[in-house]
């Protein structure tokens, strides 16, 4: 793993974050880095959810669909860390 990839999964990461908080119910002061967090882990969820459902084995490319599954999984956890918030 190089630093490109690092590079790449941050910029991912605060895409799919952003995305998943712009459409998030509540408002939350959360920082930058927590949002990279949330989309870093929500495109490892997304990812996840992808293999599960359309099986495509272990791929290193980049598909604009593993973009989409990573805002999806960005709202999943996004979702999740509200429920847990909550309590």
């Amino acid at each position: 793993m190089g630093l490109f990839h690092i590079i790449g999964w941050i910029i991912v990461g605060l895409i799919a974050g952003g995305v998943a908080r712009f459409f998030s119910s509540k408002s939350d002061s959360m920082g930058c880095i927590f949002t990279i967090v949330i989309g870093i882990v929500g495109s490892f969820v997304g990812g996840f959810i992808s293999n599960l459902i359309f099986h495509f084995g272990n791929s290193n490319t980049f598909h604009p669909a593993g973009i989409i599954m990573s805002i999806v999984g960005a709202i999943v956890v996004l979702y999740i860390w509200h429920l847990i918030e909550g309590r």
